[in-house]
């Protein structure tokens, strides 16, 4: 896969093969991995009762049509690009306007997969230790993160 800045202010994204395309369309598999969405985990946080009340009655509805928006503006970013390819090249572009909203199903399926897996915040974590669910889970995590970090160099800055 690769990935480079646009001279828009956005990134593109080419896959190049079937497992770049698995490793594209993980990002919504994970953020949806749980039962117990990231929504309702935000307002498990709060421990007065009665914020706590009001958050999963107020706030909680509406943050998560949010993350579930932007997880599918991912999703149809990338079906769309796999396809409708353009000039025998498959691209997915992340516009100024779009970053938020892959920023934000990025950090969705890493904060699910830390929910599930518990890396914690070493960075010398060896994926070679793991188990191959755990592991992949680990590079995907990793992957995600990097993207963000592009989002936020090139994009968001």
């Amino acid at each position: 896969m690769k990935v480079a800045p646009t001279i828009e202010g956005g990134l593109r994204i080419n896959p190049e093969n079937d497992i770049d395309w698995h490793l594209l369309r993980s990002i919504i598999l994970d953020a949806n991995a749980s039962d117990h969405d990231l929504a309702a985990r935000l307002g498990d946080l709060i421990s007065d009762e009665k914020i706590s009340e009001d958050w999963q009655d107020i706030v909680v509805p509406d943050l998560r049509e949010s993350f579930s928006d932007d997880l599918h503006h991912v999703y149809a970013a990338i079906e769309t690009a796999a396809a409708f390819p353009k000039d025998d090249e498959i691209s997915i572009w992340i516009s100024p306007a779009d970053a938020q909203k892959w920023y934000s199903a990025l950090n969705q399926a890493r904060l699910e997969l830390e929910e599930i897996h518990h890396f914690g915040q070493n960075p010398e974590l060896d994926a070679k230790n793991f188990r191959p669910v755990r592991r992949d889970a680990l590079l995907r995590s990793r992957f995600y993160c990097e993207l963000q970090s592009l989002i936020l160099d090139h994009v968001i800055s």
